[in-house]
């Protein structure tokens, strides 16, 4: 009997199953159910058994195309929805589904979507998936909303079940209709906005994105979960996947789609060549649909979630609900680039600065800045490729201030990195790969790289005039140095926080960078003095780079170096040449930076050729900076084996040194504050004459003692390289004539030779003879310290005996040890005690004499050599 009754179970069973799977003959109507994830809500199934009827209107379709295929659980849609797929492509020839079918076969999708147990290989692929992500949700109350919510949570689902979340999102991406909840919301507005609109492919949605003002608020809504969707795969964009498939097979085979990884290696190739402008223009207006709505970039959101909340202190929930916040949290983003602990999160905040600074369109607030001084300016100026910002740039000066501050703010933050100069990177793409191959991207490695490399006679002029573009930018504000700015952040902050405002839009000009010139000496950072000095050599080759003095100079150049090329420091040397007629601002200007170079032998690359040797073999110890090479190089310019090319271009230097104070670091250093309180109106009159080193010869003793000693150096080398005429030695120049043979020359008017007018001046200050008082006062000043104070007697000799007979007075002597009025001249006569020293000493001198001679006689002090010889033991 329980066997009777276990069949009859069994049966029943078998029968209901049959039932759910076969549907009643020649009836379209649902007659069996579905309830595979109890929590959805049981459904009936299409036809029965979940599939097209295989006797309705697509029977003659089904037995040209699927006569093979099962019918059940969509197997036969499937078949044909994969036959339709490649009529769209051109793929086939020959017979093609049927209208009828094609309707029959949507209508059967629309009734599926509406409940994940209707679809049954999803509702069994994702069973596990809906208990845990969707449990509450339930498509009996809500038709749709299972199936939305497994694609909202698709990245925490299994593998089984994301491929068939993938087939319902293809399916709803051909045809808006098969995604429930959007062809509910949007069911109308295309009815009222779209009614002309040929059906399939998402036009009917183009059109409503076309005429969003006027879509319904809940449309637009679901509208814009669909773009969601769809932008993260690129299988899922229909346009941008018909336009780029050919490029994607062409550049990106190797990438699988999904999390916009097939997206971002387009991105990367659009430029190469061969890549379609159908494709660049479908991918271009993506990327700018996407940066204008941040909810739309699910790579970036995913990737920076965390970043955001513990960087930026913000959540993308506030993001979305607050325009400002998220611009600020961008910007965050950006600037903290480095302190991201996210790698993903790097890599997308790079990808996204690199987007922004090769189309403005993907900089929203450089686009909205700038919106009319590029309609203004760059009407006709294409999108892409850097080409309006450039446009832009070139106009820079007549923008409004909102552009102006929004470009120079943009420029600010692309200047860390090459990938971020796109006009540049295009042009140095063989540089990079010849010269700076293998260093890395980011803090601006490769563009000082560049700049290294600007002189290399295989560097192309495309390239060379980016990087030069690119640096004469750079001068302008030290912002757009992110070297230095970098480097020198705490330097600025402490010594030049005044120059200049850091507010966002507000340009420095060249303020701060002229500042930290100044107090170069004061930095403390290593780095900050590397790029600092790397920025005077920018100024040195290129007058452009020194905006305050190009500035300046604008007009002297124009009319005295017009047809001069910038680079080399020529401009340089064309305006030195025509000093004399610059105009008091250029000509301040250039002393200025010409006292710059005076401070480093490196910033005169000619010097510093020429003397290599002499570097190499006087002053290989001696580190470079603060004139301290220079300084080296010119004591010892009397050495016998001393290059005479060294030599002159030292005296050159030295002759410019001996007419303005400012080229002389060290006097120039030490004597500020003297200059200031006893030279003030020489200071105002420099044009090579010397007037400040002589004003301060005059007040040499009321000097500080630090410029008291640079004076005293200064006085000396331009006495020990004496050339008659020189503005600040002229006042001795005939104490010269009467006092120096002509001996010391090779001939009437010839140059001194190096040192002999020195030791002549003060052999004749010794000798008490007389000389002008000007020169007296630059003998005296160039005098040792310590010898000095005698010298201010008439005669330095007699000063000394003067000096000891006042000494012997006070101890009640009377010429007991020296006797002034002996004689006249510069001899002292000794008496008494002393005298009788002198004659004991000078026997002891004649005896030890006598006796080194003797025994060099003898041999006794013979030289020997001693011969050991070496053995086993």
């Amino acid at each position: 009997m329980g066997l009777q009754w276990g069949l009859a179970i069994g049966l029943l069973c078998a029968q209901i199953a049959f039932a759910a799977d076969t549907p009643a003959a020649g009836s379209n109507k649902p007659t069996g159910t579905s309830n595979i994830i109890p929590s959805a809500g049981q459904a009936q199934l299409w036809n029965g058994n979940g599939d097209v009827s295989a006797t309705g209107a697509c029977a003659a379709d089904i037995k040209a195309f699927c006569k093979d295929v099962s019918s059940g659980e969509g197997r036969v849609a499937a078949c044909l929805t994969k036959r339709i797929r490649a009529q769209k492509q051109g793929n086939v020839v020959g017979r093609k589904v049927g209208a009828k079918c094609l309707e029959d076969l949507s209508k059967f999708k629309m009734d599926r979507a509406t409940n994940i147990n209707k679809d049954v290989p999803l509702a069994r692929a994702c069973k596990d998936d809906v208990m845990k992500n969707c449990k509450d949700v339930s498509d009996a109350t809500n038709p749709g909303s299972v199936s939305t919510c497994l694609r909202d949570k698709k990245s925490k689902l299994s593998a089984t079940c994301k491929t068939e979340v993938f087939r319902v999102q293809q399916e709803a991406t051909e045809d808006w209709k098969m995604d429930t909840k959007l062809y509910s919301a949007c069911k109308d507005d295309v009815t009222n906005l779209c009614k002309d609109v040929e059906a399939g492919d998402g036009r009917e949605l183009e059109c409503l994105a076309s005429k969003r003002i006027q879509v319904s608020w809940e449309c637009q809504n679901q509208m814009f979960k669909a773009e969601k969707e769809t932008g993260a795969d690129l299988r899922l964009s229909v346009r941008l996947f018909n336009k780029c498939l050919t490029d994607y097979q062409k550049f990106c085979k190797d990438v699988e789609p999904g999390n916009m990884q097939a997206q971002e290696c387009l991105e990367d190739n659009m430029d190469e060549s061969g890549f379609s402008a159908d494709c660049k223009e479908e991918l271009e207006a993506t990327i700018a649909k996407r940066v204008s709505d941040f909810r739309l970039d699910t790579a970036m959101r995913d990737s920076c979630e965390s970043d955001l909340k513990n960087t930026c202190g913000t959540t993308l929930e506030e993001m979305d609900n607050d325009d400002k916040v998220k611009r600020t949290a961008l910007n965050c983003l950006q600037q903290y680039k480095e302190e991201l602990k996210s790698e993903k999160c790097k890599s997308e905040v790079h990808r996204r600065m690199q987007r922004a600074a090769r189309d403005i369109r993907f900089d929203e607030v450089l686009a909205n800045a700038c919106y009319d001084d590029r309609a203004k300016f760059c009407n006709d100026v294409q999108p892409g490729s850097a080409r309006v910002i450039r446009c832009l740039q070139d106009h820079r000066n007549s923008l409004a201030q909102k552009c102006a501050a929004a470009l120079f703010d943009h420029e600010v933050r692309m200047a860390e990195d090459i990938d971020f100069k796109y006009p540049m990177k295009k042009s140095c793409a063989w540089e990079m790969n010849s010269f700076c191959k293998n260093v890395p991207h980011g803090h601006a490695r490769v563009i000082r790289c560049l700049e290294e490399h600007l002189d290399h006679s295989d560097m192309s002029k495309e390239c060379k005039d980016e990087v030069v573009r690119d640096m004469n930018r750079m001068a302008t504000d030290y912002r757009l140095n992110w070297r230095l700015n970098h480097a020198c952040e705490a330097d600025i902050n402490k010594m030049c926080a005044n120059v200049c405002s850091s507010q966002p839009g507000q340009v420095c000009g060249g303020l701060v960078l002229q500042c930290l010139q100044e107090k170069q000496d004061n930095i403390t950072s290593q780095a900050c003095q590397d790029e600092v000095f790397y920025y005077e050599l920018m100024e040195v080759t290129d007058f452009r780079n020194d905006v305050i003095l190009a500035e300046a100079c604008r007009n002297d150049v124009e009319q005295y170096c017009k047809d001069v090329e910038p680079g080399e420091g020529r401009v340089h040397a064309c305006l030195r040449f025509n000093r004399d007629k610059l105009t008091e601002a250029c000509r301040n200007e250039e002393m200025k930076l010409a006292a710059i170079e005076y401070r480093d032998i490196r910033l005169r690359p000619k010097l510093n050729k020429l003397c290599s040797e002499e570097k190499a073999v006087y002053c290989k110890d001696v580190k470079p900076g603060k004139a301290r090479v220079i300084k080296c190089l010119m004591e010892n310019m009397a050495q016998p084996n001393f290059g005479e090319e060294c030599k002159e271009e030292l005296q050159a230097r030295e002759d410019v040194m001996k007419t303005d104070y400012r080229y002389d670091i060290g006097v120039f250093t030490n004597c500020a504050n003297d200059v200031d309180t006893y030279c003030k109106d020489a200071k105002t009159k420099l044009r090579g004459n010397a007037l400040v080193l002589k004003c301060l010869v005059e007040n040499f003793k009321q000097l500080a003692d630090s410029c008291q000693s640079e004076m005293s150096r200064a006085v000396r080398l331009a006495l020990w390289d004496y050339k008659p005429g020189a503005a600040f030695t002229q006042d001795c120049d005939s104490d010269v004539e009467t006092q120096c043979p002509r001996g010391a020359r090779s001939k009437s008017g010839a140059v001194f030779t190096i040192g002999v007018v020195g030791r002549c001046l003060s052999k004749t200050l010794v000798e008490g003879k007389s000389l002008a008082p000007k020169c007296r006062e630059l003998v005296l000043a160039a005098a040792p310290k310590d010898a000095r104070a005698y010298f201010e007697y008439p005669e330095s000799t007699n000063a000394i005996v003067q000096k000891i007979n006042d000494m012997q007075r006070a101890a009640g002597l009377e010429s007991v040890l020296v006797d002034p009025y002996a004689r006249n001249g510069s001899t002292v006569t000794v008496t008494g005690w002393v005298a009788l020293a002198c004659i004991i000493s000078l026997i002891i001198v004649i005896i030890g004499g006598s006796f080194m001679i003797y025994k060099r006689f003898v041999g006794a002090d013979k030289p020997h050599t001693l011969h050991v010889k070496m053995g086993d033991a």
